[in-house]
């Protein structure tokens, strides 16, 4: 079912009469945090023209319940800024600070975190450097890196997962001495798109503060489309998890990746996936992923309806 951005918006004021969900309670599935993703705006605004502007954004995600937001390189404009770039850090946090929000991540990606040549891995390392600054100025808990590309110049896959795994080593070292953790997300297009694959990095990087991201959408792609992206998560362990990307799929590929649907609105059991992280433990961000999406409020709405109706129940 469509829903307009003027009915959803008026859905979601309602929401101001709710408590927000926070941790507050002590209970296991209260320790979990909504997070909105601004890729999921991004690309709708790029693929199917629509408009968002920020102001209405975090009005709608403060007003719906969210806690944070995942913040995208180059929307709603402009590039990251710079750590030490004071007043431009000063007003990007305190824009999400007015509508009680915390920018609790960033995404980053680059495949020179696995290149075969070194320098490019030394330049990917101080890079990285300055971005676990930036984070924590905005007061992040993890940082996001999506290692995307091709061989590099490595002989093959084998290599490369050697190469990003020592990467992953100093890059988990710089985020454990400012006190959040690395979260990286493989793709099924990616060439790392494999179970085996993701077992193997997390395994040969062997670092508290390197996990990985849980998306249905790609777990569900890697595990056969079968529908049961849980079982998948099960296999690699909750306890290897740093960040969940929220989203239903249909078990196809779209736009260069796993086809994203709204949850409830694809062939996954999100009930599962939730469920399978509560009993696991996990205690982290829960960010609702619309990206490729066309009407992102829907998303929104239904993915953390998703997560309430696991948090009201434990």
């Amino acid at each position: 079912m469509h829903v307009s951005r003027r009915s959803f918006l008026t859905v979601a004021s309602a929401a101001l009469a709710m408590p927000r969900l926070r941790a507050e309670t002590g209970s296991e599935p209260l320790h979990w945090r909504a997070g909105l993703g601004l890729n999921g705006f991004m690309s709708s605004a790029s693929t199917y023209g629509k408009e968002y502007p920020i102001w209405e954004v975090l009005d709608f995600a403060a007003r719906a319940g969210f806690d944070g937001i995942e913040l995208v390189e180059g929307w709603p404009m402009g590039s990251y800024p710079e750590s030490n770039d004071e007043k431009r850090v000063s007003a990007l946090k305190g824009l999400y600070d007015r509508y009680g929000l915390r920018v609790y991540t960033i995404q980053t990606g680059g495949s020179d975190a696995y290149a075969a040549d070194p320098e490019r891995r030394k330049a990917w390392i101080a890079a990285f450097a300055e971005r676990v600054h930036l984070c924590q100025a905005l007061g992040c808990n993890l940082i996001g890196h999506w290692p995307g590309g091709g061989l590099e110049g490595n002989r093959d896959v084998d290599q490369a997962i050697q190469h990003l795994a020592a990467s992953y080593v100093e890059a988990a070292t710089l985020c454990a001495d400012a006190g959040m953790h690395l979260s990286f997300e493989i793709e099924p297009p990616f060439i790392f798109n494999t179970e085996e694959h993701l077992a193997r990095i997390l395994s040969e990087t062997d670092h508290p503060a390197c996990k990985t991201n849980y998306d249905p959408s790609h777990f569900d792609l890697m595990s056969g489309s079968q529908g049961k992206p849980e079982q998948m998560l099960g296999r690699i362990g909750v306890d290897h998890i740093g960040h969940v990307h929220l989203t239903d799929t249909d078990g196809t590929l779209y736009q260069g990746t796993s086809r994203h649907v709204a949850c409830g609105e694809g062939h996954c059991g999100i009930g599962e996936s939730l469920e399978v992280l509560r009993a696991g433990g996990y205690k982290g961000w829960i960010m609702i992923d619309a990206w490729m999406i066309e009407d992102v409020y829907h998303a929104a709405q239904k993915g953390i309806g998703a997560i309430d109706r696991v948090r009201k129940a434990g």
